[in-house]
């Protein structure tokens, strides 16, 4: 039996698509905005690299927002390894790098922000209204390292080896909402932290890891201690890397990227055992910690890995109260899950909160003899059965119809990447806001 995306997504007459479509049937959007065009980089001896903006590093719509819009955040800009050096910029490694273990920033300068996504009927989309995140006097953060002494760290080096200065204030955004109220609140990964910003994109408050509130001193905004300490302990760039918020707007959902490496590096590649966390909006305290097992990487048909650290957590929506919708991917595969938080084991302030505890939660991935129990996972999506969809998803949003807008983080085009949108009509069912 065909159906037809609502037509409420362009109005009360046009279509999302001529003619009718199957239930999961997929639409993809790029974009022609001149807004995406970042800048060339180019070092001596190498090649002209043609950087875009990375805009779907997180995503959401509110119910009230216009039926084909949506919010995407941007992370910390064009950054990569030593490792890709010679692919991304056509100069040796060492040229940049000169051995020393470091992260390129060919952009040290842009600051992460907030873009406004318009989906048009011609399969393109639009870029407007875009909201440079800031400190409280105005000025525009980068998203170089913070300077970090509790948890690990990167140096930052521009295209040119040279180094580069962190900052107390700097963030990596990663997932985003937005309140009905106006304001964001926004998944961070290199603290790792979760911000409070207003309208304007001002960080009214950053919450990081408890004992870690000093190496944010001199930061132009407030920042408090609200999260476990045991968060320190998250590998370095697999921090938190989602938000997403109950419909009655009380309470945060979020998620740390990949188990944390406790107690050490080891204990990270094996690990299955990765941390959702809600916090309430009206005490302004976690209240819950819940455990998520991330698949067997063999499952990821597009990119099968023996690698259990190759799967991760890029996003959370929430489809209701305690009903999340989380994507779990790789490299070349992203797969969704609806979560249900009933029936797990709510693990807050807990032994397993304990960086003391030995075996930690970290090296124990048979939760059965430890008595624990894990979210529910169904699986909605597998982009293994969806040839068009784009590399690396990491946004989620309901767009006016129903029907699901995947966004891809595109790296700011390092490696010639386009930014995507991947609509799907029919995958999930979200309770009405």
């Amino acid at each position: 039996m065909k159906r037809t995306f609502a037509a409420g997504l362009f109005g009360a007459t046009a279509m999302l698509m001529a003619g009718s479509a199957l239930a999961g049937e997929a639409k993809v959007f790029e974009t022609k905005s001149a807004i995406n065009n970042l800048s060339t980089v180019m070092v001596e001896g190498g090649k002209a690299r043609e950087l875009t903006v990375g805009l779907g590093s997180g995503a959401y719509r509110r119910p009230s927002d216009p039926a084909n819009m949506f919010y995407a955040v941007s992370d910390r800009g064009p950054n990569f390894t030593c490792a890709n050096v010679e692919a991304v910029l056509g100069v040796s490694a060492d040229q940049v790098c000169k051995g020393q273990k470091v992260r390129v920033y060919p952009t040290p300068d842009y600051s992460p922000s907030i873009y406004t996504i318009f989906l048009n009927d011609d399969g393109n989309f639009d870029i407007k209204d875009v909201i440079t995140i800031k400190d409280q006097n105005g000025v525009p953060l980068t998203g170089l390292t913070n300077k970090l002494t509790v948890a690990k760290t990167e140096k930052p080096v521009d295209a040119n080896g040279n180094m580069l200065k962190q900052s107390v204030s700097s963030i990596d955004a990663e997932g985003i909402i937005r309140l009905s109220d106006g304001s964001y609140w926004i998944g961070e990964e290199n603290g790792p932290s979760i911000l409070h910003a207003s309208a304007d994109g001002t960080v009214i408050e950053r919450i990081v890891p408890a004992g870690s509130e000093k190496d944010f001193e001199g930061s132009a905004y407030k920042v408090t201690g609200g999260l476990p300490a045991i968060l320190v302990k998250r590998q370095t760039n697999r921090g938190i890397e989602s938000m997403a918020v109950s419909p009655d707007e009380t309470k945060l959902y979020f998620m740390v990227q990949n188990p944390l490496a406790n107690p050490d590096k080891a204990a990270y590649t094996k690990a299955k055992n990765t941390r959702l966390f809600v916090y309430d909006r009206t005490s302004s305290k976690l209240t819950g910690e819940y455990i998520y097992q991330l698949d067997d990487p063999q499952t990821f048909r597009n990119d099968p890995s023996k690698k259990q650290n190759a799967p991760r957590i890029s996003e959370v929506l929430a489809l209701g109260n305690d009903r999340l919708l989380v994507l779990e991917r790789t490299n070349k595969t992203t797969k969704l899950h609806e979560v249900e938080l009933k029936g797990a084991t709510n693990i807050l302030a807990t032994r397993w909160d304990d960086m003391s505890t030995s075996p930690s939660l970290e090296q124990q991935n048979d939760l059965g003899t430890i008595d624990l129990v894990a979210v529910s996972k169904t699986l909605r999506f597998d982009s293994a059965d969806y040839p068009e969809a784009p590399n690396k998803l990491e946004g989620l949003a309901i767009m006016g119809d129903g029907a699901l807008a995947m966004i891809n983080d595109n790296d700011f085009g390092i490696k010639g990447d386009p930014t995507k949108v991947l609509l799907i009509d029919g995958l999930v069912q979200a309770d009405k806001f």
